[in-house]
């Protein structure tokens, strides 16, 4: 009788034991962010050759990736695949219904409220990003990150915060690229390929633009980044297990930092967006 009554005890303290890690998990996360963004006040005053030396990196690129130009070029190539997708779906599905003098609506809408963001976001995360956690993780390993404590530099803001600024600054002129690709090649398969008229095209397309989505745009994009390289930045810091390790760090950054991105994304627009409505009429 007393071990059948105590059997369930071990798998009730392992699920116990599971929730109380995953909560001192959070705990830790959310204390590396704060350190991280509290030590950007040190990182601009002590380490600003990092900084530079990140914006370089993160812009073109390093090796044989800064022949390409690096993240620039990647960001520029998904913006302008998905921009043109608002070209091909948008203009054979409004012609079904009789009205693909709409699709110039179609790209200023969806591109600056949801497409370019996304897009830029997975394009962060798959480049920037994964590379800071790879970077950090390999340190971590190495024992650089010691190193650094031991010689009395702040590691969080060496390593992190440095980082988190670089990803801000870079982000501001990739995002502008990113906008401008997805509207060319939305306006290039509009008007090119399927032979719309440009007047036409232009005229919808500046009447729905809107100046203030793009600058909450561009806030949603500096947000997004905010939270990726926050997330690639404490992955790579907590690396361990050596070079594999770095690897399962680098994956779980990557699928954090795109459901991060999802839920800015969301949130940014149900609070700016969620109560603008269409007007298709004066």
């Amino acid at each position: 009788m007393t071990d059948v009554a105590t059997a369930p005890l071990p798998r009730l303290r392992r699920i116990v034991r599971r929730w109380a890690s995953g909560w001192n998990r959070v705990g830790t996360q959310t204390q590396f962010y704060v350190d991280t963004l509290r030590g950007i006040g040190a990182a601009f005053t002590h380490y600003k050759t990092e900084i530079i030396r990140l914006l370089a990196q993160m812009s073109l690129g390093t090796g044989a990736l800064a022949v390409i130009g690096g993240t620039v070029v990647i960001v520029g190539f998904l913006t302008l695949s998905t921009g043109a997708l608002i070209a091909v779906q948008g203009y054979n599905q409004l012609a079904g219904i009789g009205v693909e003098a709409l699709t110039g609506f179609v790209s200023a809408y969806l591109n600056v409220r949801l497409i370019a963001p996304i897009t830029a976001g997975v394009a962060l995360a798959a480049t920037i990003g994964a590379a800071a956690t790879a970077q950090l993780g390999a340190m971590r390993i190495s024992e650089e990150i010691d190193a650094l404590e031991v010689m009395a530099i702040r590691s969080v803001a060496y390593t992190a915060s440095t980082r988190v600024i670089s990803g801000i600054i870079v982000v501001i002129p990739l995002y502008c690229i990113a906008v401008l690709m997805s509207f060319l090649a939305a306006r290039v398969g509009t008007t090119y390929v399927y032979g719309q008229s440009t007047g036409v095209y232009d005229h919808y397309f500046n009447t729905f633009l809107n100046p203030i989505d793009l600058m909450w745009s561009f806030a949603q994009a500096i947000v997004m980044a905010i939270v990726i390289m926050l997330v690639h930045t404490y992955y790579g810091y907590t690396a361990s297990g050596g070079p594999v390790g770095v690897g399962e760090a680098v994956g779980r950054a990557v699928r954090t930092s795109l459901i991060a991105a999802s839920f800015v994304t969301l949130l940014v627009s149900l609070a700016v967006f969620g109560q603008a409505g269409v007007h298709l009429a004066g």
